[in-house]
């Protein structure tokens, strides 16, 4: 029985997990150089954009619901008119 430990060694996991770190490195100094330091994409940067995405679709949403119901005001009052007419 011999009391050596194995050796540890390299598994693939370990190497594709140093070439993604080492790519997300490159991507993040590349854009950087690209875009500027101000411009660079942040988590808060990105919650921003998310909020402001949601605010302008609750607006348009918003926008809809009034053109919806002044339609539907119109034709009620359009039927209110036929009927008058016909009886």
């Amino acid at each position: 029985m011999s009391a050596e430990k194995p050796h540890p060694t390299i598994g693939l996991t370990t190497v594709s997990r140093t070439v993604a770190s080492l790519a997300v490195g490159m991507v993040h100094t590349l854009e950087r150089a690209v875009v500027g330091e101000a411009r660079v994409r942040t988590a808060r940067g990105n919650a921003w954009e998310a909020v402001c995405a949601d605010r302008a679709r609750a607006d348009q949403r918003a926008e809809l619901d009034r053109l919806v119901a002044e339609l539907a005001v119109a034709h009620a009052h359009a039927a209110a008119r036929d009927r008058q007419r016909v009886g």
